[in-house]
């Protein structure tokens, strides 16, 4: 398949190309249909598809979409590795049953947004709500400043961004927006005070599809940080040496595709509470796990951070006039994914890597 093929320009396309693929392939399908329907008034699902056997001791789960736009990326390599024979024999050969995820929040993708229906941050939401959440001060210091009451911004309002980071670092400002905080439901990085539709929903898929498994490798696709095209490999599991040192044995290519962690500060991601894959030791316990968020770079993290302000202020001013709206969602299009054929083979590229090293990975002592 010719990389561009796979990859879609609105939600309804890579909806319907990914069950067309995993269709044709003979693929088990299951839909888990979202309560709203989509900006052009389409069916949104979280769509699962089983490629092998469902009582496989291995089990290779690969996801889209968790931060909804980020689907145009994460549909594409999903379809593609549904035409992939060359990949669908390796997996059978070791065993593994792959499970595809596609759209974790079709809302978001279907929207252009990174949140879900509820502008809750997926990958902020995964708490045990009947505990105290924890609290993001830092973001109480610039929630008033990343969302002003107009846009485009004032040139007031920009200098004090600059000067906060002027004074704290670019990445002390981009922890203390994307960390996640539980106190402004109408903020960015909103991590929600309830389950999602999407969590609950994910949690079920889990339930379903991983009680039989004896090891579980995830593989999370994700765009907007780093080096633009380079697909970095972040290490998605509890804060274990044995487990890291696990995951860069599988993943790390002898040094080449090197495997990063917000633990010890390797990653370009910032330190985050209540992510996703937490959910994979709740409700699959007998599994031993091994994870990782494959981030795929787009544009610099100051250019991410602006598309996204732009974004959640358009969700507080629904009624800003459609050129703006227009212009937001180009903006937001273009952080999240770069579209060239040059970066959609670099994608599909390195995600294909990966995935065999999973094969290998869970095949070995």
């Amino acid at each position: 398949m010719n990389p561009h093929a796979a990859f879609s320009a609105s939600y309804a396309a890579a909806r319907a190309k990914f069950l067309e693929a995993a269709g044709a392939a003979g693929m088990a399908l299951r839909a888990y249909e979202h309560p709203l329907k989509g900006r052009d008034g389409e069916t949104l699902a979280m769509d699962v598809a089983l490629d092998g056997s469902p009582d496989a001791e291995h089990l290779f789960i690969v996801s889209s979409a968790c931060h909804g736009v980020e689907g145009y990326c994460g549909s594409g390599v999903q379809v593609y590795a549904a035409c992939d024979a060359e990949w669908r024999a390796k997996a059978r050969a070791g065993g593994v049953a792959v499970l595809y995820i596609h759209a974790l929040n079709p809302h978001g993708f279907s929207y252009a947004r990174r949140t879900t229906h509820e502008n809750v941050d997926l990958n902020r939401n995964f708490h045990d709500f009947g505990q105290s959440l924890p609290v993001n001060e830092a973001y109480r210091e610039v929630h008033d400043l990343l969302l002003p009451a107009q846009w485009p911004p004032t040139d007031g309002n920009e200098a004090s961004i600059a000067a906060y980071i002027d004074t704290h670092g670019v990445a002390r400002y981009q922890a203390a927006v994307s960390q996640g905080q539980h106190e402004y439901a109408d903020g960015m990085f909103f991590g929600g005070t309830a389950p999602t539709w999407s969590n609950q929903t994910l949690r079920e898929v889990l339930r379903t599809f991983g009680r039989q498994a004896r090891r579980i490798a995830w593989m999370d696709l994700h765009t907007g940080l780093g080096p633009s095209g380079l697909g970095e490999r972040i290490f998605a599991c509890e804060n274990d040496a044995k487990v890291l040192a696990r995951a860069r044995a599988w993943w790390d290519g002898g040094g080449e595709t090197p495997v990063t962690s917000f633990y010890d500060g390797s990653s370009t991601s910032a330190k985050l509470t209540g992510l996703m894959w937490t959910a994979v030791y709740d409700e699959c316990p007998q599994a031993e796990y091994t994870g990782m968020a494959m981030e795929y770079g787009t544009l610099p993290i100051l250019d991410i951070i602006a598309a996204l302000r732009a974004d959640h202020w358009l969700h507080k001013h629904p009624g800003t006039p459609p050129e703006v709206q227009a212009a937001i969602k180009r903006q937001m299009m273009n952080a999240f994914y770069i579209d060239t054929d040059e970066w959609r083979t670099q994608i599909i590229a390195q995600a294909r890597q990966a995935m065999f090293q999973t094969v290998d990975g869970l095949g070995s002592a």
